[in-house]
């Protein structure tokens, strides 16, 4: 047999695809199970999977109509016996994009905005359930092609290779954090649609690490992100006591989720490296509720603490659910919303976990 799984939405997705990997593997020890992404961190986080035969990658958010659509149907030669769009993909696009592959069987999730378009791109449907987690969606997908859970624990898998993790242990030598306690940052959010409107304030990020540097000096500070973080890392760092704040400067995902692996705490809003974050068992994690958190996007198999959001107060499926939609609300109300985190609870939660 020979398996696509298609995780085109985002890295944390195809971190939470990895578990409905790993089943397909179990069920399927012989099939070829190849993986289809558009983030160059979703093939850093599969590349030394080993339930995946290949990982193809191409970054479909830089390509043209007519690229996008020859390299989609230059798939079709690979003759897959069976598709499968993990849970979260509510655009049409990613049914499309299965269209065109062409595997014989097509499965996805039935979203909000599903239309008769959709359901004839593909040849399987499943109801979403917004009650339980993304990867707990995704396993619904086993019955529908006669396999079924074997495995009696999962997790998110991200295999780290020796010297990623030797980078970690030399990058702590080198900046004199070895026996520290680190608290881990992310800044950022996802850039897609009106997503960056869920991220905290960044004034509010640089109060944070401004008063950890004055009240916590026992606490050092590593900024993690990639180079669209870079601009706010400084604006950071320029306020920040460089002898307590720096950033996480990596090469790739791998080596990023190597240093958090070594971190004491890590904070964010969801986002990928939230995912990585539990993936990693980094203890004391730290999410800031966002008007895009619900119980399918939950850090998944390791315990977190959550900063409450007053205005979303457990209400995320209201402003935002996955049905192809930016978040409900305008710029000023998202900014209002996640300005209404304050400081203070942030830091108090910070340094009563570490």
């Amino acid at each position: 047999m020979k398996i696509l799984v298609i995780s085109l939405a985002g890295i944390g997705d195809t971190l939470i695809a990895t578990p409905l990997i790993h089943e397909l593997r179990t069920n399927f020890p012989d099939a070829t199970i190849d993986v289809l992404t558009k983030e160059a961190g979703g093939r850093d986080l599969l590349e030394s999977n080993p339930c995946v035969n290949r990982v193809i990658y191409k970054n479909l958010m830089q390509c043209g109509t007519l690229e996008t659509l020859r390299f989609l149907w230059s798939l079709r030669r690979e003759r897959y016996q069976l598709s499968v769009n993990t849970h979260p993909q509510s655009r049409i696009h990613y049914r499309a994009a299965a269209f065109i592959v062409g595997a014989q069987v097509r499965i996805s999730h039935e979203y909000e905005c599903f239309t008769w378009l959709d359901r004839w791109l593909i040849t399987g449907t499943l109801p979403q359930d917004y009650a339980r987690h993304s990867i707990e969606n995704n396993f619904d997908v086993l019955p529908l092609i006669g396999a079924n859970k074997k495995m009696a624990a999962h997790e998110m898998e991200f295999f780290l290779t020796p010297s990623e993790e030797r980078f970690a242990e030399d990058f702590l030598v080198k900046h004199r954090l070895v026996g520290q306690k680190i608290l881990g940052i992310h800044v950022g959010s996802g850039g897609t649609k009106n997503l960056r409107l869920k991220r905290w304030p960044l004034k509010n990020y640089a109060g944070l690490v401004r008063q950890l540097n004055k009240e916590r000096p026992d606490i050092r500070v590593l900024l993690f992100g990639g180079p669209e973080e870079a601009k706010d890392h400084e604006i950071i760092l320029a306020q920040a006591n460089r002898e307590l704040t720096l950033e996480a400067k990596t090469k790739n995902l791998r080596e990023t989720a190597a240093l958090m692996k070594r971190c004491s705490a890590f904070l964010s809003v969801d986002t990928a490296l939230m995912h990585i974050a539990a993936a990693m068992k980094v203890p004391n994690q730290i999410v800031i509720e966002a008007p895009t958190l619900n119980v399918t996007n939950w850090p998944y198999g390791n315990n977190f603490t959550l900063v409450k959001n007053p205005v979303v107060n457990g209400r995320g499926l209201d402003f935002y659910r996955y049905d192809g939609g930016d978040i409900k609300g305008t710029r000023e109300e998202l900014l209002a919303c996640m300005e209404s985190v304050k400081v203070p609870d942030v830091f108090a939660t910070v340094t009563k976990l570490i």
